[in-house]
């Protein structure tokens, strides 16, 4: 089954939580602090793997999760890191936050290797809030949480030469007579409902030909099969444009060419730039006079045609001849974005990661922010400093003079998380 579309959950490993210990020794307040910090959350990477073709194991396993890194531990003893999560996907995968629809990432490269999830990072131990005014203290830092997130997986083929037309005009017969692919070969629409690829033996070389189902009138806007394999185009580097010249189908020949190219345009105007070959198909069954006036139109346009009938082999070593020797000029496909990639690796650095939210819910003050929580987590209530650290880091963010403003006094009740207590003006 050719799958080219998945949404997954991919969730990165919780740092693990600084260790509260104190050492046991003569003569030093409460043993001296000795908490070791905890461990990396493992992250969530996506390698791109030449080996894989489709996105169908998606289609079972769904949630995908790094391992936690272990909390520290006392003699300064740092916790494991959490093992990575790699998630592996075939070349041409596109990755997408599926909240936003932000583009994350476009893998088109053998071992390409991106981090779609970092860990969070590990809590630092007690030691680290040692000070000349606060000796023993009796509190760490909790391990920053896990990024979760739905990624919707894209697929676009990546092939040399790509295979256009309308149906039943010979494409997977073509494909099946130069390749050892051994696409559904019927004579009605549609029969190709999924993209085929097979490897074109040359001499001492090769290519990558895939045969796109689906294109007729209106494929850009989604009629028939065509919104769905459209983009399988993008990543050729040749069109071999295949028309049943004969007109078995009922239609025209030429309307048929411009037909295609018009969706080809009409989607991205990158595909009717890309250099194309015509073959004229069905010959066997095509009066001279049809193929004159087709060849004449077509060359006229600028196009080289090759008279071919695929079902019986004709013609068809010399267009694949040709299909390589335009080939050889050409340079290999680069992928050029037309959007910016959204860096998921900076987000524990950013500023809206820092960010305080000041909100209110009724009469009580609200304060909300991703390190806010992490702090607020690492929190002794039973301690002084560590309740003392807590408002300082609050107060320095700026966000008591930003709840001044939203009318905060004297006795005010401010919430965290679940936890609220009394504002005392200093």
């Amino acid at each position: 089954m050719f799958v080219d579309r998945a949404v997954i959950t991919i969730k990165s490993g919780k740092g693990g939580d600084g260790c509260v210990s104190f050492r046991r020794e003569p003569f030093v307040p409460d043993g001296g602090p000795d908490g070791g910090d905890g461990g990396k959350g493992g992250d969530v990477i996506f390698v791109a793997d030449s080996n894989i073709k489709t996105l169908l194991d998606f289609r079972y396993k769904r949630k995908y999760e790094a391992e936690n890194g272990e909390d520290g531990r006392k003699k300064n003893q740092t916790g494991k890191n959490g093992k990575d999560c790699i998630i592996k996907v075939p070349l041409g995968t596109l990755l997408i936050d599926e909240s936003t629809g932000t583009p994350i990432k476009d893998l088109v490269k053998h071992n390409e290797r991106h981090v779609a999830a970092r860990g969070g990072k590990g809590g630092k131990g007690n030691v680290h809030f040692k000070s000349s005014v606060r000796q023993a203290p009796n509190f760490a830092e909790a391990g920053e949480a896990g990024i979760e997130r739905r990624i919707r997986l894209e697929l676009k083929l990546i092939a040399d030469v790509g295979l256009v037309g309308f149906p039943n005009v010979g494409k997977s017969t073509l494909l099946s007579v130069v390749t050892a692919a051994r696409p559904k070969i019927a004579n009605y629409h549609f029969t190709t409902l999924t993209p085929n690829l097979g490897v074109v033996q040359y001499d001492d070389s090769s290519f990558v030909m895939a045969d796109i189902p689906g294109l007729i009138e209106g494929a850009h806007q989604g009629t028939g099969l065509g919104l769905d394999f459209l983009k399988h185009i993008e990543r050729t580097r040749l069109l071999i444009h295949i028309v049943d010249v004969s007109g078995s189908e009922g239609r025209d020949p030429i309307e048929d060419f411009e037909t295609i190219n018009e969706e080809l345009r009409s989607h991205s105007p990158k595909l009717a730039e890309k250099p194309q070959i015509v073959a004229a198909n069905k010959m066997d069954i095509t009066e001279d006079a049809q193929y004159e006036r087709f060849k004449a139109y077509i060359e006229d346009k600028g196009y080289k045609v090759f008279p071919i009938s695929a079902q019986l082999h004709r013609g068809v070593s010399e267009l694949i001849a040709h299909a390589f020797s335009v080939l050889a000029t050409l340079p290999e496909e680069e992928v050029q974005p037309d959007y910016e990639f959204f860096d998921t690796r900076a987000e524990h650095d950013s500023e809206e990661y820092r960010k305080i939210h000041c909100s209110k819910d009724g009469p009580v003050f609200v304060l909300s922010g991703m390190q806010l929580d992490k702090i607020f987590r690492s929190t002794n209530f039973n301690d002084y400093g560590s309740l003392r650290y807590l408002y300082k880091y609050i107060e320095n963010s700026g966000a008591i003079d930003e709840l001044k403003k939203m009318g905060l006094i004297d006795g005010d009740t401010i919430r965290i998380n679940d936890f609220e207590f009394e504002y005392i003006e200093e």
